[in-house]
């Protein structure tokens, strides 16, 4: 049995089910045409509806872009991918190791000089690059305050 002939059953079912539909919508224009366009109506109803639905809302969020940091510049302390403007940002002795502190230890938390509240204004020293990115940390030092001098070591995205 080749393609086509597997095909011409479907094809007319197709056809047969088209045309039944054709001659219900017909007979239902004729007898009842209030149903008929009212039917047709909300049809094109929900097509606008789904046309011109904006999708799903969500919150905004500031973004914030890399910037070209210059090294003697004065920046503040952000932390863009934080919702919580209480959070902190930690500086660290060496770039890179960010993420090589577990802060389940009282001190790691606590400890002075280590995680600066939001707007902490700072001075970039000097830029490092990593991972083919240029400039992906700064060497930072603190400017007022009882950790003022202190430096140490940021992602470059935190500071804006």
């Amino acid at each position: 049995m080749s393609n086509e002939e597997k095909t011409k059953p479907s094809l007319d079912n197709a056809k047969n089910l088209l045309g039944n539909l054709t001659s219900a919508a017909q007979n239902l224009k004729e007898t009842k045409p209030k149903v008929f366009y009212g039917a047709v109506g909300g049809v094109a109803l929900l097509i606008l509806i789904a046309v011109f639905s904006g999708g799903e809302s969500r919150p905004t969020v500031q973004q914030y872009s890399k910037k070209a940091l210059a090294v003697g510049q004065t920046y503040s302390l952000v932390s863009p991918n934080s919702y919580d403007p209480a959070s902190t940002i930690r500086i660290v002795p060496a770039p890179g190791t960010l993420a090589a502190y577990d802060d389940t230890e009282e001190a790691d938390r606590t400890g002075t000089c280590q995680h600066f509240p939001q707007g902490t204004k700072v001075k970039v020293l000097r830029l490092q690059d990593a991972f083919d990115t240029a400039n992906s940390f700064a060497e930072v030092s603190i400017e007022g305050g009882e950790c003022n001098g202190k430096t140490g070591w940021v992602l470059s995205i935190d500071l804006q």
